[in-house]
């Protein structure tokens, strides 16, 4: 019996070749444009074109992206950050392309795989709306940079365990089917989907994750095909950490409520409800612990040794791709047990938040 492959190419022999438009948006990226865009040139399918959003810039962003060989838009009068910024560059890219056509939509801190595109072209089959990378670390950043590298190389063996199913179409980069794109637009203008009237919503703190929902929700499937890797920046302060983090997951957490319980949203939810029971089986293992410290004469049970063990070649185990250094790190306990406490904070955080400003919006960077 034949074997099928992994991702099966949706187009059929002699059918046109799709074009590829990259849009890069930026805002202030005048030291990593140009790393970007050289990255989109080394594409073993490399785009047709290369256009660089520049949204509100007030450094040479502009300047260095044209002598680099691509084309700069600016955003006129955008107050909605990068989803509004995409949704202007997506307004004057779309009408001159076919549904079969691809869009690129990229950080302008990340790097590609040169392999990036062959391997999303590769998996777009009819179901397929859209390819999102599996993003890795960049290095350097110290031990937050290290403890950041280790996670993100544990979503990307989480990403391969489930079949290479993008649960998130990374903002890092995601390869669109332009009929797919417009299908949302149509989606939004009808009432089906929240969020505006255009492409991304703008009333969403993480547009990413959000039009993940979308392109599910009207029926595609999301994947991360294993040659779709990117580089991209890690947090070097732990405020700057603070942030980024806080608004992942406020904006997961909003998404969720926005959509409400759906067949699409439900592992959503059901993730975040496990997210919430491990805050509190934490909590009580770090309590149960600092009490057993306090009586003096600390007896740990074999059961409370067996669980720390496990937890310990658990982080170990999934740190594999990041070499030894990596695993090293994730051997040290306590190191690995402030990270996992910084993240529950976050959650926590994130829950109070919503809780208080049902209605608020991020307003920062």
């Amino acid at each position: 019996m034949r074997r099928t492959r992994l991702f099966a190419g949706g187009r059929s022999r002699g059918a046109r070749r799709p074009r590829i438009v990259a849009l890069i948006p930026a805002h202030n990226e005048a030291e990593r444009i140009a790393a970007s865009i050289a990255a989109l040139r080394r594409q073993r399918r490399a785009p047709d074109r290369i256009v660089v959003v520049a949204d509100n810039c007030t450094d040479a962003t502009a300047d260095i992206a044209r002598r680099a060989g691509a084309e700069v838009i600016a955003s006129e009068g955008n107050r909605h950050k990068k989803a509004g910024a995409l949704n202007q560059a997506l307004d004057r890219a779309l009408p001159g392309l076919a549904d079969e056509d691809l869009v690129l939509v990229q950080d302008a801190d990340t790097t590609l795989w040169p392999t990036f595109l062959a391997s999303a072209i590769e998996a777009m089959d009819r179901r397929v709306g859209a390819v999102g990378g599996i993003f890795y670390g960049e290095g350097g950043g110290g031990l937050l940079g290290a403890l950041q590298r280790n996670e993100f190389h544990r979503y990307a063996r989480e990403i391969a365990r489930r079949g290479y199913r993008a649960d998130v179409l990374t903002g890092t980069a995601t390869l669109f089917r332009v009929a797919t794109l417009r299908e949302i637009e149509r989606a939004r203008r009808a009432g089906r989907l929240g969020g505006g009237t255009s492409y991304y919503s703008l009333a969403s703190l993480t547009e990413d994750d959000e039009i993940t929902k979308a392109v599910r929700t009207l029926g595609y499937r999301t994947v991360s095909p294993p040659g779709c890797g990117v580089v991209t920046e890690v947090m070097t302060t732990l405020p700057k950490l603070w942030h980024q983090r806080l608004r992942w997951q406020r904006g997961a957490l909003e998404n969720l409520r926005d959509y409400g319980w759906t067949r699409v949203t439900a592992p959503y939810i059901v993730r975040q409800a496990f997210m919430g029971l491990s805050v509190v089986f934490l909590t009580l293992y770090l309590v149960f612990t600092a009490w057993m410290l306090a009586r003096g004469r600390p007896q740990f049970s074999r059961f409370w040794l067996a669980i720390g063990l496990i937890f310990v070649a658990e982080k170990v185990v999934t740190a594999r791709g990041a070499g030894w250094k990596g695993q090293l790190l994730a051997g040290t306990l306590a190191v690995e047990l402030a990270y996992d406490m910084f993240q529950h904070a976050v959650y926590v955080r994130s829950l109070w938040d919503m809780a208080r400003r049902r209605e608020e919006r991020w307003c920062a960077t």
